[in-house]
């Protein structure tokens, strides 16, 4: 087998510079382009919503009086300032992990359907 060096011709090559220098050059037409959720500007507009909406969650909790569900047995926790938020992040926490350890549990190689 030969290696055959692909021709090159001035325009093909003019024609990639040029596209790259109008890639680089125009950055905001290529902002623009993307999901208003991706673009950089709304980052910090994002992150500020995620704090208002997590703080308005818990504004509640200084007016209202929680009833302990089990109190009969002595468990006060569930009558805890925040216990909602506090037991879902847990919650929420441990199925992650308890997912990343079976995952661990019935990973296969890449090839185990080829066999």
């Amino acid at each position: 087998m030969k290696d055959v060096a692909p021709e090159s011709n001035g325009q093909s090559e003019k024609s990639t510079k040029s596209s790259l220098d109008k890639t680089s050059s125009d950055k905001t037409s290529s902002d623009k382009s993307l999901h208003w959720l991706y673009r950089p500007e709304n980052k910090p507009k994002l992150w500020g919503m995620l704090a208002l909406i997590l703080v308005l969650a818990l504004v509640p909790e200084f007016f209202i009086h929680h009833h302990a569900h089990f109190e009969s047995e002595g468990i006060h926790v569930d009558a805890s300032w925040g216990f909602f938020a506090w037991f879902g992040f847990l919650a929420c926490a441990a199925m992650v992990i308890a997912a990343k350890l079976l995952g661990f549990l019935l990973k296969r190689k890449d090839s185990y359907y080829d066999e």
